[in-house]
């Protein structure tokens, strides 16, 4: 399927830093996925896009550069890494499972200051396509420009928002006249639009209306961005089964090392830098933590805190050991020995602060 990069820092790094430099960039990971243990969908080559924050003075609208060219032929986004620098960007490279081709199922997509993206599938889409939309407010239903599930499922958060007494059209939630919405309320929202998109599927099975065979299982590796938070998810529907793979790195400093290999530095217990990624831009196996299967990462202030996603799928064994059969065969679980398993919140729902 897809994969996809979120950096947040204190101060702003070179696009070309984070998508084409790295040992394992982005984009190297979009024709060269070597830690992908389905090696035999080894390509994300379905069009990719990057969305960045540029000043505030520019309004609080990212910038998104999307392209059907597959990212590795692609001179332009060579031109513009080389030349771009942001404090928060998000970057995906795609492997096509709904919709056709095209610049409008690129992700990231966005509404005002937000930016979403997505890893992943929604079970029995076709059937859940229809109650999805219906349930929608008119300008988040006329909003969908493309056809993938992903695009949807952000249509479904804006309506989540809405419905939570948060207009994702009132510019007092903007990064230029606020302070964003905070990662509590983007996590909140991200959990309902989580817990309705499970509920569609249940009305489908209960209404009798699908065979066995067809997949209800979803995987939904979120992120979301409203240009001062980011909260991502690692979530599958399923108590038995592994979600796709998610990483994090944070540290003080960025830097390409003497043998030309990038290193996540920590001078001290602080974090200037937090980069999230469904595969690790290095091979450096202390540098990258994996996200707990069936929860949320936030960021706020490079602070990294995790919470479990407490429903019918949660288990709150740190010793359960999930089959990783489905995700690999959606080509959606990495192979990285050694990376640090991140703490498992209690069930009672306290923070995680992960490395900082």
């Amino acid at each position: 399927m897809c994969r996809f990069l979120v950096y947040k820092g204190k101060t702003e790094i070179l696009l070309s830093q984070l998508i084409l430099d790295p040992q394992h960039s982005i984009l190297r990971q979009s024709y060269d996925s070597r830690l992908r243990l389905d090696t035999r969908r080894p390509h994300n080559g379905d069009g990719f896009g990057i969305g960045y924050y540029t000043s505030a003075a520019l309004g609080p609208e990212p910038c998104i550069f999307t392209s059907t060219i597959p990212a590795w032929n692609c001179i332009n986004l060579s031109r513009l890494a080389s030349k771009t620098t942001s404090d928060l960007v998000f970057a995906h490279v795609r492997a096509t499972t709904e919709g056709t081709l095209s610049d409008s199922n690129c992700h990231p997509f966005s509404h005002g200051s937000l930016m979403w993206m997505h890893n992943g599938n929604i079970g029995l889409w076709k059937f859940v396509k229809r109650r999805l939309a219906s349930s929608l407010n008119d300008r988040w239903f006329l909003g969908v420009q493309g056809s993938t599930d992903s695009e949807w499922a952000f249509a479904l958060f804006l309506d989540m928002l809405e419905k939570m007494g948060y207009d994702p059209d009132d510019e007092k939630y903007s990064r230029v006249e606020g302070r964003g919405y905070g990662h509590a309320v983007l996590r909140k929202a991200m959990l309902k639009t989580i817990e309705k998109l499970n509920a569609f599927i249940k009305e489908v099975v209960d209404e009798g209306v699908v065979s066995r065979e067809e997949e209800r299982r979803s995987l939904l590796n979120f992120a979301v961005s409203d240009g001062e938070s980011v909260v991502c998810s690692r979530y599958v529907s399923s108590t038995r089964d592994e979600a796709a793979s998610l990483y994090f790195s944070s540290g003080t400093d960025w830097f390409e090392g003497e043998k030309g290999e990038f290193v996540m530095e920590r001078r001290d217990k602080g974090a200037d830098i937090v980069i999230v990624a469904s595969e690790p831009l290095t091979f450096e196996r202390d540098n990258w933590v994996t996200v707990p299967t069936n929860s949320t990462l936030s960021i706020h202030k490079q602070m990294v805190m995790i919470h479990p996603i407490i429903d019918k799928y949660y288990n709150s064994d740190p010793s359960y050991v999930r089959n990783e059969k489905f995700a690999v065969s959606q080509g959606l679980v990495s192979n990285a020995p050694g990376a640090a398993q991140a703490m498992t919140p209690s069930a009672s729902g306290s923070e995680f602060e992960g490395p900082q």
